[in-house]
Order: structure tokens, then C-alpha cells, then sequence
């Protein structure tokens, strides 16, 4: 059963490492504010993970 994740972008990856804007560009967050739907696979779990304190996770 593929289920979804919402996750929308709540803080800027300005002033932050690099690694953050990476990872945030690969899961599709390019704006705060935008909200995009991935599949809940284990590997979108760990990049989220790395960037949680600036996500808002819906499951």
C-alpha cells in the first residue's frame, strides 16, 4: 500500500549549510509556503529527518 506525505516548506534555507538546500531542492521545495505530496517511502523518511526543523509534516 503506497500511502502519501504532505510537507510544506516553513523556514528558508538561507544562512544555513548548503546540505540543506540540497536536500530541500530534492524533495521538491523550492518556496516557503509550498506544499508538495511524496510517496512515504523509507528514503523520503530520512531526507526528512535532516531537514524537520524546517518542514511541516502532514501524514
Amino acid at each position: 500500500m503506497a500511502t502519501e506525505v504532505r510537507v510544506t516548506l516553513k523556514k528558508s534555507p538561507i544562512g544555513r549549510k548548503a546540505y540543506f538546500a540540497k536536500v530541500l531542492k530534492g524533495l521538491g521545495l523550492t518556496r516557503l509556503q509550498k506544499t508538495v505530496t511524496l510517496q512515504d517511502t523509507p528514503e523520503i523518511r530520512g531526507m526528512l529527518r535532516k531537514v524537520e526543523h524546517m518542514v511541516a509534516i502532514e501524514d
